[in-house]
């Protein structure tokens, strides 16, 4: 409260009038002294505060003009969105690398996103036939094979089970497919953002099957999707019984259906196609079926001509998000790097950060809590003198799994692979702070 012949507090001042008067300033020498110190960095230097004020009237020591109004009511939000100055912040696609929008592929905005879990909105999708619109009170989960009481289960009994959530990521298997033979996307949306971590609930696909009862001989669950394509994988018994889940809830609220509505699987580690969505099948047997998107895709061509299958296992990856392309560097001066690294292997332990192509590493800070299979925050302190820089990152997994560069997967793998690149991104950052993809030889 103003003292007594003092003008009252206002809203939006810079300091009320009790403050000032306790500090012994007056009024406008106080609001100078308090923009001469961070109107320099607000502003910029070189810029008068007073000058600023007049010309953008919503800058301090001005009051803006969201201030003098009501803002909008509840009724006007039934479902929150995000503010319209964010409206760049979403998923984009890439219009040569999928023939179809329902056979297509979206790119998460990993350089918008902040901690570790992608909003649900923002998750990257993959559609081999479009994403179905799925009645869940028509929809049935059927488990039969060598089981010993084949279910029809409608989602609600599958709600009914107790329920498990946890944080796990799903990354693409051809996330980073186009950088075999060189860096060529121009960005780390496109590079890296067919990948997406949220914290997921459902039920334990152990308890499921303990439901049914495995028959001996049971190796293999086929599991099958809803949607036009069918889509299908073979899952090994062993991954079903130790982490796998049947989730209907992504991040708080019922499963998108872009995610997989109303029941998807999740293999946390595993690469995202065997997370099949829109679950309708189990069946259990004895070999895998070997169908085509185990055949004919998702698998591994070698330099020998002959092609690896079964590579299931995210193995650990980390890509520095602040600095990238869509993310400069505005002037020389500090700032903190960041980035994520994640390992289909359980917990990431270490990611050590260079700016000089691999020269010299530093260790950097993992935010905490770091969890398995999830993405992981790290963080380094970084002063940029202006000049050139060649900034990297380099996770190590709790297995002492270390991530490698471009050089050594090619000289295992060759340059007709398409998936599992998890290689040691390059960002070359110029002189006037723009970022650039390359790679190093």
């Amino acid at each position: 409260m103003a003292a007594a012949g003092e003008p009252p507090d206002q809203p939006g001042d810079a300091i009320t009038a009790s403050e000032r008067k306790a500090a012994g300033l007056p009024r406008r020498e106080f609001l100078r002294s308090g923009l001469g110190a961070a109107g320099a960095a607000v502003l910029g230097p070189g810029i008068d505060p007073a000058a600023a004020a007049e010309s953008q009237p919503n800058l301090p020591p001005n009051v803006p003009e969201w201030t003098r109004n009501l803002g909008d009511g509840v009724a006007s939000r039934p479902y929150g969105v995000p503010s319209r100055f964010e409206n760049g912040v979403i998923r984009r696609t890439v219009s040569w690398l999928t023939p179809t929008d329902t056979t297509a592929v979206s790119f998460a905005p990993l350089q918008d996103l902040y901690g570790v879990v992608t909003p649900s909105g923002l998750a990257f999708e993959r559609y081999h036939a479009g994403a179905p619109t799925i009645d869940p009170a028509a929809h049935r989960l059927m488990i039969h094979g060598l089981v010993e009481r084949p279910r029809l289960l409608t989602v609600a009994d599958v709600m009914r089970f107790p329920s498990v959530t946890r944080t796990a990521f799903i990354e693409c298997a051809a996330n980073g497919s186009t950088e075999w033979r060189g860096a060529q996307m121009p960005g780390l949306q496109f590079t890296h953002g067919m990948l997406s971590c949220s914290e997921w609930t459902g039920v334990a696909l152990s308890t499921l099957l303990n439901e049914v009862g495995v028959k001996a001989g049971a190796e293999w669950i086929l599991a099958e999707g809803a949607d036009a394509a069918a889509m299908s994988r073979s899952v090994p018994l062993a991954k079903a019984l130790d982490d796998a889940l049947v989730v209907y809830a992504q991040n708080g609220e019922r499963l998108r259906p872009e995610q997989g509505y109303p029941l998807r699987l999740l293999l946390p580690g595993w690469e995202g196609n065997i997370n099949v969505k829109w679950l309708r099948r189990l069946k259990l047997g004895d070999q895998p079926w070997n169908g085509r998107e185990e055949t004919d895709r998702y698998t591994d061509l070698m330099p020998d001509g002959l092609a690896r299958q079964f590579t299931w296992v995210m193995e650990a990856k980390s890509v520095i998000t602040f600095p990238c392309p869509e993310k400069p560097l505005a002037a020389p001066g500090s700032y903190e790097v960041s980035g994520l690294a994640w390992s289909g292997n359980g917990k990431i332990s270490r990611v050590d950060v260079s700016f000089d192509g691999g020269n010299n590493w530093r260790s950097a800070s993992l935010q905490a809590p770091v969890q398995s299979k999830c993405l992981t925050r790290f963080r380094i302190d970084w002063h940029w003198p202006g000049t050139g820089a060649l900034l990297q990152s380099r996770a190590i997994d709790e297995t002492g799994y270390v991530q490698p560069t471009i050089t050594q997967l090619r000289a295992v793998r060759g340059v007709n692979s398409i998936y599992h690149n998890n290689a040691i991104q390059t960002w070359r950052v110029s002189p006037s702070g723009q970022v650039e993809n390359v790679q190093l030889a």
